[in-house]
């Protein structure tokens, strides 16, 4: 976690902590996550991409460690849960929302995976769930400088995905606007056969989380 921070230019602060994040959810089975809040392992960097001839700077809010939940097997009717990963160490890299359009966030995920092979932290293989990727997109009118309201999508297993479930997701949100209707902050899954979001859960708000230091752990 601290390779991949100094990589991406971030802030290493002298004290960081562990808190419990609350949340009920079937992946989550003991009821909370270990993850950071407020005093993250590292935090204020940011990556250079190239886009259209033009180098970008994305802003990298935090780069922290926490505790993976189990895996969800949506199908039709039901859902499986497969706990094989649950409680393993998960290094979490929260960028910034300066990225302006699907293909933008496929470039910066393939520069970040490059960054990540090279250090050898991670083998960046999608498919095999090394490397994922839950993307927020909003959108806004030309010239209003307040951000819209955001949906987060999941279960993209390659940059292709991510690019056209960014896609799809901007055109439905734009499509809701236009027909005057209200666009509700949740998360939503990408179903890649057929190229469609579909709502999961209704996304929580940070202190609908009951944040609080994590007791097992002593502060670093």
């Amino acid at each position: 976690t601290i390779m991949t921070a100094l990589a991406l230019h971030c802030n290493i602060p002298a004290y960081s902590k562990f808190d419990r994040k609350n949340y009920p959810y079937p992946d989550l089975m003991k009821g909370y996550q270990i993850s950071q809040y407020d005093i993250p392992l590292s935090n204020d960097g940011y990556l250079m991409i190239e886009h259209k001839g033009q180098t970008r700077k994305i802003g990298i809010t935090r780069v922290h460690l926490e505790e993976d939940t189990a895996r969800l097997l949506h199908h039709d009717s039901y859902s499986l849960i497969d706990i094989n990963r649950s409680g393993t160490p998960l290094m979490e890299i929260v960028s910034e929302p300066d990225m302006r359009s699907p293909e933008e966030a496929r470039l910066y995920m393939q520069k970040l995976r490059e960054i990540l092979v090279y250090l050898g932290v991670s083998s960046g293989r999608m498919e095999e769930g090394s490397l994922r990727c839950d993307a927020n997109i909003s959108i806004r009118a030309r010239g209003q400088q307040e951000l819209g309201v955001k949906t987060e999508i999941k279960n993209m297993n390659s940059f292709r995905s991510v690019e056209r479930a960014l896609e799809y997701e901007g055109q439905r949100q734009i499509a809701m606007a236009r027909a005057g209707e209200t666009i509700h902050q949740e998360t939503r899954g990408w179903v890649e056969t057929k190229g469609i979001t579909v709502p999961q859960r209704s996304k929580e708000q940070a202190h609908d989380y009951r944040y609080f230091p994590e007791p097992d752990l002593p502060p670093l």
